[in-house]
């Protein structure tokens, strides 16, 4: 289908946009007058709106519904419907109401579907690990593993690290860990960490050798899909940001290294408090949710995709002064949301220790390397003070946090929205229409001016081959 469908439908869009495009042809080949077709509102967004786009640059869409409750034997959804033809109608309708125009992403106002995916924001957004198999381990026996010698004179860490998933980040850390043997470790060297490459033997080789693809067969050991460009990107960083790919609200957190994010989640190349900072202002979520692609209902979240979300959004180019701004605010955010979820009060600080090598993932973390280069991780971490208080702290989610939406949060995001918008140079006071048009007029000028820059400073950029002090000196035009 990839092969026969190629340039019609993008790999990635979802099945019912191979009908939309067979209608489009067959408009076009002039078997059919019109078309009309029901699906998810996911078809607005993301790699299924180029089909959308297509559909008006042969025809036009003449009538659509963008989000119409669907309701059958018990099953409530949200839909859209689309009708559409060679451009010959001269009426429009959209949800119930006469437009001049229908865009691809189903509305008449600004026609963010016009952006250009920015070079200067590539490399940045990766998905993250998919693994393929039961590699994930209680925390109970991770530290087993980790204390366990092996023949070769590594320690278990080398392959053994923490993990999390969407769960982790919307609600609890589930405290699970990883075993992971990189993206091209060899057998024989797999093998010699003993504890760790006989459990995935037990657990994993016995489902992946039956697996259709040679390739996941063939390297079971291996997590299926490892993703060698952002383990590049992430490499020199101590943290990095990662969000959810769908969700209710438009969360991002830090992460440190080690840790590996799951596919569940997008990872950002990038460790400095401003960049989080843009990214969880509200200049960057009007933009992500015109960008992105409705799940069902709002309340059921919406989903981030990096092409049209993040590499189509013009940064700000800030003065000094406005990125510091940017920096202090994100930082106060991140500090009050650490002291709701993790109260002082209800929690202690605890250090895992066990043995590390001075090359490998934990290296910040190892003191007093042999000659080997081996010596002892001190990994410092929170946990509750006792059972009381982690039964206290069940509840203390990111979700609950952003579903309740306290006075203090809500006003620590209005001061990050006002450094962000001034380092645009707008107004506090911008309606999201407004806000927009005026990304949108930014992003196309970034873009015909060439390699998406702005013409006063250099923009964000993230190239696997800079080194991440390097790379945040030239994003902020340093």
């Amino acid at each position: 289908m990839f092969t026969v469908w190629d340039g019609r439908v993008p790999r990635e869009a979802d099945l019912c946009c191979y009908w939309f495009a067979k209608g489009c042809d067959a408009i076009r080949r002039g078997q059919c007058g019109r078309a009309g077709l029901l699906a998810t509102q996911g078809i607005r967004g993301g790699a299924n709106r180029k089909v959308l786009q297509r559909i008006k640059e042969a025809g036009d869409i003449f009538f659509a519904e963008s989000d119409r409750p669907w309701i059958l034997e018990g099953a409530a959804v949200h839909v859209s419907m689309v009708g559409f033809d060679d451009g010959s109608e001269t009426s429009r309708q959209l949800d119930g109401l006469p437009v001049t125009t229908i865009n691809a992403n189903l509305r008449n106002t600004i026609d963010t579907t016009k952006a250009i995916r920015l070079p200067d924001n590539a490399s940045i957004c990766y998905m993250a690990d998919t693994k393929g198999g039961a590699f994930d381990i209680l925390e109970t026996v991770a530290l087993e593993m980790l204390r366990l010698p092996n023949v070769h004179g590594r320690p278990n860490s080398d392959v053994v690290v923490p993990w999390v998933n969407g769960l982790d980040v919307t609600r609890r850390s589930r405290d699970m860990w990883m075993i992971d043997f990189g993206t091209d470790t060899p057998l024989d060297a797999a093998a010699c960490y003993e504890a760790p490459f006989r459990h995935i033997d037990e657990h994993v080789r016995p489902i992946r050798e039956k697996n259709k693809r040679r390739s996941y067969r063939e390297k079971w050991w291996i997590h299926v899909e490892p993703r060698p460009a952002m383990r590049r990107a992430l490499a020199p960083l101590p943290r990095f940001v990662a969000t959810i790919g769908v969700g209710k609200h438009r969360l991002f957190v830090w992460l440190k290294r080690p840790t590996l994010p799951d596919h569940q989640l997008f990872a950002f190349a990038d460790d400095t408090d401003a960049f989080f900072g843009i990214l969880h202002s509200r200049v960057h979520e009007v933009w992500a949710r015109a960008q992105g692609t409705q799940v069902r209902e709002r309340e059921s979240g919406f989903r981030y995709t990096p092409t049209t979300c993040l590499e189509t959004f013009p940064f700000p180019a800030p003065t000094d002064a406005q990125r510091e701004a940017i920096s202090e605010a994100a930082r106060e955010l991140d500090r009050l949301r650490n002291n709701w979820l993790n109260p002082p009060e209800w929690t202690r600080e605890e250090v895992l220790e066990f043995p590390g090598s001075a090359d490998g993932p934990w290296a910040r973390y190892v003191t007093a390397p042999d000659a080997r280069g081996i010596g002892t991780v001190r990994y410092p971490r929170t946990v509750p003070l006792n059972a009381e208080c982690a039964r206290e702290l069940k509840t203390r989610t990111l979700t609950a946090l952003y579903n309740a939406r306290p006075t203090w949060l809500d006003l620590a995001h209005r001061r990050l929205d006002a450094a962000v918008l001034s380092a645009y140079g707008w107004p506090e006071d911008l309606s999201d229409d407004a806000l927009l048009a005026r990304l949108l007029e930014l992003n196309l000028a970034r873009a015909g001016g060439g390699g998406g820059r702005a013409q006063d400073a250099t923009v964000f950029s993230a190239r696997q081959e800079t080194q991440p002090r390097d790379i945040a000196a030239h994003r902020w035009g340093e």
